[in-house]
């Protein structure tokens, strides 16, 4: 890649010292600078805040049992939740996300105005063409960040927490905020007890701080996609029939477009379950692999809050104890990107979980789409 007269070469590795970004003259060019370009020498990265927010209206199973054929028993032997957090009132997504985010910037003691990069990871945004901007301009921000959504459903946040990794290491951020916020209560069929009785909203955020690569506290990391699984979790866009612009027009054949919309969530909850419990387990041990660590190097286990029997299962292939189990999937439900940075916070602000201590977290869900990272609290 040709840029400036000068090639650049980036490589980001998941070891725990990352690679340099070298940049160097490009060979047989007439037109390269006699005067070499500085060196930029790459980062390590640390988190260093977390926060997170939830709605106020809790519904619970037996409120569930109110509306569709279930029960709180029937619920709780299948994923383990007993009830979920629910948008209601004038409460929107972007004002959860920018709660979650302000109490991380709080922990990490950072100006909103030093927080150079937002990456909003979310598949149930306010608005289609994301919310990143809105939620910088609420935090206070006069600097005016780079700010943008990431979709990738439950894996949201790990990508999220890649990527703020990656512009730290290899383009020079100093503060990166990792929001992981969805809303699916608003895209399930409260009528369908195979999917309404899993979802929950929420928010949840971290700081990412530049350090030195000696104290770098990301130390492996593993990301997946597989297209062929899409069919198992999908809301697909549909049409929903004719305007009156196309029923009057006598020209161009299904023009104008009919009106689209999204689907509810369908999802093959065997398939999922399958899914997770397969590829999962290999994701963390390559991650460790990549880390030089072991299973017996973790100190917490913090997995996306999807069913409970997906945790034990996930756990006891790694031969972890349920002692280093994180889970509040009862009180919360499924928050999609939301759930590991929720349960982080909760862990965190409770001494639960200390600085210095070594997490193992995984995302996984749409897409398909799984990833893993290794860090360090604090």
């Amino acid at each position: 890649m040709t840029m400036s007269s000068s090639l650049f070469h980036l490589t980001l590795l998941s070891s725990p010292i990352p690679t340099k970004l070298v940049c160097f003259s490009a060979q047989n060019n007439s037109h390269a600078s006699k005067s070499p370009l500085p060196r930029l020498e790459s980062k390590g990265c640390k988190l260093v805040g977390c926060g997170s927010a939830v709605p106020r209206l809790e519904i619970t199973n037996d409120d569930l049992a109110k509306v569709v054929d279930t029960s709180d028993e029937w619920i709780s032997v299948r994923t383990g939740i007993r009830k979920r957090r629910v948008l209601s009132g004038g409460e929107s997504l972007t004002s959860l996300a920018v709660e979650a985010a302000r109490k991380a910037i709080e922990m990490a003691k950072v100006d909103p105005n030093d927080v150079d990069l937002i990456l909003v990871c979310s598949s149930t945004p306010d608005d289609l063409f994301g919310t990143g901007p809105q939620i910088s301009k609420q935090l206070g921000s006069k600097s005016n960040p780079l700010a943008y959504n990431i979709t990738a459903a439950c894996s949201g946040f790990i990508l999220g927490l890649i990527s703020a990794a990656s512009h730290i290491r290899g383009a020079g951020f100093q503060n990166v905020l990792v929001i992981g916020a969805d809303a699916v209560s608003r895209h399930v069929d409260w009528t369908d007890r195979s999917s309404c009785i899993i979802f929950g909203d929420a928010a949840g955020a971290v700081l990412l701080q530049a350090c030195n690569c000696e104290e770098d506290g990301l130390f492996g990391f593993d990301l997946h996609s597989d297209g062929d699984g899409y069919r198992h979790i999908t809301a697909a866009c549909k049409e929903e029939g004719a305007t009156k612009a196309q029923d009057s027009n006598e020209g161009v054949l299904d023009f104008p477009p009919k009106k689209h919309s999204y689907s509810y969530i369908q999802m093959n909850g065997q398939e999922v379950f399958r899914f997770a419990i397969r590829s999962v387990p290999q994701s963390i041990e390559s991650a460790l692999e990549k880390a030089n660590l072991s299973a017996s190097n973790i100190d917490w286990l913090v997995l996306h809050q999807a069913n409970q029997r997906i945790i034990d299962a996930v756990a006891n292939k790694l031969e972890l104890p349920s002692e280093k189990v994180i889970s509040n999937l009862a009180n919360y439900g499924n928050t999609s990107s939301a759930s590991i940075p929720l349960a982080l916070d909760e862990s965190v602000r409770s001494g639960k979980i200390k600085a210095g201590q070594i997490i193992a977290a995984s995302g996984f869900g749409a897409g398909l789409t799984w990833g893993s990272a290794i860090f360090q609290w604090g």
